[in-house]
């Protein structure tokens, strides 16, 4: 049986760049191609070190990074593991498509509707805009590796797209692509119970626990151009703020 460091590759120190930069490549490209799978456990890092022929600091320095973009778990006296759950960060804005594809995971959608019509009462508050304004809705299942994470329904400024099937994958991206991609956000976190559609689309129960991110996104002069609700299941993701103290 192949060792761990046979597995992924060994490490070249004749190659530029610090040493714990090629492990932590090496680790990420190994999560990616399924290599390493959700769950699975690395050895200890007094192991690691043995088998790379590196300290244990460059060995920390490696997973210490994969664990802050979400991609390893450490869990205290058990060891170091391939996250199963989904850390999401508020501290950056990013869309479903850019963190699933951080986190070596394989992200897919599944359109519910892609529509044009005219903003509502209810956006036109939320969006700062006139009665009558065009706008396009966006309503989908986001997938990770072939499984339901989340639903999504987001409402954007006609101005913002040449089209509602400019959105092939990532929202974002188009936006990017139109140069309308938000620059600054705000988003409100709740708990939720998921109806009985809902259940059902994310293949989890009627009445489990869900979590509700509502948010509006800005372009640099100001003006709103996204307002998203995404509605993900409670059993898969863990939300995370970094906090600092003035």
């Amino acid at each position: 049986m192949p060792s761990f460091a046979e597995m992924i590759g060994h490490l070249n120190e004749a190659s530029p760049g610090p040493l714990y930069q090629q492990l932590e490549r090496k680790l990420r490209d190994a999560i990616r191609l399924k290599k390493l799978s959700p769950g699975d456990a690395l050895p200890a890092e007094r192991d690691l070190a043995d088998q790379f022929s590196v300290s244990r600091i460059t060995i920390r320095k490696a997973l210490d990074s994969l664990v802050s973009d979400g991609l390893l778990t450490r869990q205290q006296g058990t060891g170091t593991f391939v996250t199963q759950r989904v850390e999401k960060s508020f501290s950056k804005l990013s869309s479903f498509t850019e963190d699933m594809k951080s986190r070596g995971r394989e992200p897919f959608s599944k359109w519910l509707s892609r529509t044009q019509g005219e903003v509502t009462p209810e956006e036109s508050l939320t969006l700062n805009l006139g009665p009558g304004t065009p706008v396009y809705r966006f309503h989908r299942i986001r997938y990770a590796d072939g499984s339901p994470m989340a639903l999504e329904y987001s409402t954007i400024p006609a101005f913002c797209l040449p089209s509602p099937e400019a959105v092939e994958t990532s929202l974002y991206e188009a936006l990017e692509r139109s140069g309308n991609r938000p620059v600054r956000a705000l988003q409100r976190l709740r708990a939720v119970l998921f109806s009985d559609e809902q259940a059902e689309l994310l293949h989890v129960a009627p009445k489990d626990a869900g979590l509700l991110i509502e948010r509006r996104g800005f372009l640099k002069d100001g003006r709103v151009v996204e307002v998203t609700q995404s509605y993900y299941r409670g059993d898969a993701y863990d939300f995370v703020a970094e906090l600092n103290a003035l």
